[in-house]
């Protein structure tokens, strides 16, 4: 059985590691990226207190000894089912079951001067590209001399009030309370305003009341200036727009506003639903194929009678499907009856900054915040994270910043651009 893993986010690692050294069953994992990567953390990396190989892997060390793995560097550009192969930018792929477990790519919502000018904060290059950004502008603003131009120099606006917006805007909070003044004596005098914005009433919609109001109030007292029911419109000539007509000027608009799933030549038209995520069956079946599946952020499927609305796009549901494929994988080799998915909410949380997070636990219904909800969050996402390695890379980071309240990590670094 020859299967093809289109991605290798968290839904296409789990699925290729479920798979390892299964007797009769050949992967290909196929990534544009030669590493695996850990989403959740990327904000961390673009504020500079982790370094990106504390949270990425390459791929073809981790499959090293796994003799039926392999991985391709690539992209899809097409899909021809009836051939059962797959074409990459750099070649072809022939396949028995295909699997798109490509997650999902920043949504602008046709914004293009958004698109063009605002920093998204979806991939490790755009973590990195976002660090060059502020630090750079932090240095423009520590020798500019007019007032308004350091001002849009020093002003950050963060489009999205999910768990990255919450958690970028409390590190950079915290940013100017310990770091700032202390390494650029030149701002002393300096206004820096930090502008968290949202379309809806609350902060962190999908958790609970409880979480909703602490980290409001929490943020609030980290200095963050909280706008919500407001929807950026437009970003040009450094003036952010909004619905209800204000506008803020500033050189640094971070969106995390939304995401969504990327369509694929091949595959019918009737096969997208919301978002251009691939609608599926029980089984993790794309609709209208008939041995091509999806998983994780790029999929939505109605089967699972506690979410008729489909599944969130969250890091636990994708490592539960591709568990779940790899099951029925086996299974179907067996010619044994496969097993639907089913989705075991294990809560939600976020951090909001040194000591700070909140925590929503389903069953039973529990609500933590504060110290202890910090360690949940912090445990959760170490063990999350792909290997030893980048545990302990991690872990080690974390200390330092935590104790020194600092870390020695920002640094420009980008490559030689050479005609």
């Amino acid at each position: 059985m020859q299967i093809v893993i289109i991605g290798g986010g968290f839904a296409g690692i789990n699925l290729a590691k479920e798979l390892t050294d299964k007797k009769g069953i050949e992967v290909v994992l196929v990534d544009k990226n030669n590493y695996n990567f850990f989403p959740p953390l990327i904000y961390q990396v673009a504020t500079a207190f982790l370094e990106p190989a504390s949270i990425s892997y390459p791929f073809r060390k981790f499959f090293a000894g796994k003799k039926n793995l392999q991985f391709r560097l690539g992209e899809v550009q097409k899909v021809i089912p009836s051939e059962n192969k797959v074409i990459l930018n750099n070649g072809d792929l022939h396949y028995d079951h295909l699997v798109f477990a490509t997650g999902a790519e920043t949504n602008f919502f046709g914004m293009e001067n958004v698109k063009k000018n605002a920093i998204p904060m979806k991939t490790l290059n755009d973590a990195i590209e976002m660090r060059n950004t502020l630090l750079k502008n932090l240095e423009k603003a520590a020798i500019c001399k007019d007032i308004r131009k350091r001002r849009k120099l020093l002003t950050i606006v963060i489009a999205g009030g999910g768990p990255t917006g919450v958690e970028v805007s409390g590190m950079f909070a915290e940013m100017r309370k310990n770091i700032l003044l202390k390494e650029y004596p030149e701002l002393e005098t300096s206004a820096s305003n930090i502008y968290l914005v949202d379309g809806g009433d609350a902060l962190l919609s999908p958790m609970s009341v409880e979480s909703q109001k602490e980290t409001l109030d929490a943020v609030t007292k980290l200095g963050v200036v909280v706008k919500l029911n407001t929807r950026v419109i437009d970003y040009k000539d450094d003036t952010v727009f909004f619905a209800d007509g204000n506008t803020i000027q500033t050189k640094n608009l971070i969106w995390a506003a939304g995401v969504s799933a990327r369509d694929f030549e091949g595959i019918p038209a009737e096969s997208y639903g919301r978002g251009k995520r691939m609608i599926t069956d029980g089984f993790q079946k794309v609709k209208g194929t008939e041995n091509i599946y999806a998983i994780g952020d790029t999929s939505i499927q109605f089967a699972d009678a506690d979410f008729p609305e489909g599944h969130p796009q969250l890091a636990q549901v994708a490592i539960q499907q591709g568990i779940n494929l790899a099951e029925n994988f086996k299974l179907l080799l067996q010619n044994k009856p496969l097993k639907p998915f089913k989705y075991k909410d294990k809560g939600s949380m976020a951090i909001i900054g040194k000591n700070k997070a909140v925590v929503d636990l389903p069953k039973p219904k529990m609500h933590f915040k504060g110290f202890f909800a910090w360690l949940l969050w912090l445990f959760v996402h170490l063990m999350s994270l792909i290997t030893y390695r980048n545990r302990l890379n991690t872990f080690y980071q974390w200390m330092i910043a935590y104790f020194s309240k600092d870390q020695s990590l920002r640094m420009i670094i980008r490559p030689d651009k050479k005609s």
